[in-house]
C-alpha cells in the first residue's frame, strides 16, 4: 500500500506539472507541508479534468484527512428544547455527516481562489476535492451567468461526509445597517435552500452562518433571519422531508446568538 508521503508526492508533482510558472516550487520534506501545499494547489486550480490515477489518490488522501478530523454524526447534536426540528452545533461544517451542508458561495459559484483561505467556501471546496470546482464549472456554464443573489445550487458532496452541498450567494452588506433588500435576499438563501433539499427528498441539512464573514452581514440580524426563516417554513410545510436542520456555527458569538434563539438557555 502506498505511503502517505508518497500519495501526497505523486498528486503535488501532478498539480505542479499543469503550470510551468510553478516549476520553481519545490516539493517540502514534511507531510504537514505538503497537505498544505496539496490544498494551496487544489484551492488556485482552475476546473478542468485530471488522469484518474490522480484523482483517486487525492480521494484516498482527502479520506484519510476526513477521518482525523472524525466524523459527527446527526444523532449526537442535541435537539433544540424550544423547536424540534431544529439543531446546534459549533465547528468545522466538513465534519458533519448530514444529507447536506449549505456553502455560502459566490456569484461565480466556483469556489475560493485564494491559497489557503479561511472562509467556509474554501474549507469546503478543499475537504470535497477537485471534483467540486470541476461540477460548479459545469452547472454555470449550462446557466451561462452568474448565479443570482438568494438562490441556491446542489451538487455532489464527493469527500465530504455530507452528501451533498448546497450553495447559495448571500447578500453583501455595502453601509453600516443591512437594507430591507439584504434582509429579503438572505431570508432568500435559506428558504431556496430548504426548498431545494425537500425536492430532492433529503431529511438532515446544515447551514453555515450565510452571509456574515466576508459579505459582512450583522450576525445579531443574521441569526434572527436565519432561524425565523427555518421556523416559519417547517411550519408552512408540515409535510416536509428535513427532519433535521442543524445550524453549524463557528464563532463563539454566533453561538451565544443561536443558543438563545433556540432555547438552549
Amino acid at each position: 500500500m502506498i505511503s502517505e508521503r508518497d500519495r501526497l508526492d505523486t498528486i503535488l508533482g501532478a498539480l505542479l506539472k499543469e503550470h510551468p510558472e510553478y516549476s520553481r516550487i519545490v516539493i517540502p520534506s514534511t507531510v504537514g507541508d505538503k497537505r498544505n501545499l496539496m490544498r494551496s494547489l487544489m484551492n488556485v486550480r482552475p476546473p478542468g479534468p485530471l488522469s484518474p490515477v490522480v484523482m483517486k489518490l487525492q480521494d484516498e488522501q482527502l479520506a484519510l484527512q476526513r477521518e482525523e478530523k472524525v466524523v459527527v454524526t446527526l444523532s449526537s447534536i442535541p435537539v433544540s428544547p424550544r423547536y424540534p426540528r431544529l439543531r446546534l452545533w459549533q465547528g468545522d461544517i466538513t465534519r458533519l455527516q448530514v444529507d447536506a451542508i449549505v456553502n455560502a458561495a459566490n456569484s461565480q459559484m466556483l469556489g475560493c481562489f485564494i491559497p489557503m483561505h479561511r472562509c467556509i467556501d474554501n474549507a469546503i471546496h478543499s475537504a470535497a476535492g477537485m471534483e467540486l470546482r470541476e461540477e460548479c464549472a459545469h452547472l454555470m456554464h449550462v446557466q451561462g451567468h452568474d448565479e443570482p443573489t438568494g438562490k441556491a445550487k446542489i451538487t455532489h458532496g464527493y469527500n465530504l461526509p455530507a452528501k451533498w452541498v448546497i450553495h447559495t450567494v448571500g447578500p453583501i452588506v455595502y453601509g453600516a445597517e443591512p437594507t430591507e433588500d439584504d434582509c429579503r435576499l438572505l431570508a432568500d438563501c435559506y428558504r431556496n435552500c430548504m426548498t431545494l433539499a425537500d425536492d430532492k427528498g433529503l431529511s438532515s441539512i446544515a447551514f453555515c452562518c450565510i452571509s456574515t464573514g466576508e459579505f459582512r452581514f450583522p450576525q445579531t440580524d443574521a441569526a434572527e433571519i436565519a432561524v425565523t426563516t427555518v421556523r416559519d417554513y417547517c411550519g408552512a410545510h408540515p409535510d416536509t422531508s428535513l427532519s433535521a436542520v442543524v445550524f453549524n456555527v463557528f464563532k463563539d458569538e454566533d453561538y451565544r446568538l443561536y443558543k438563545k434563539l433556540l432555547g438552549y438557555e
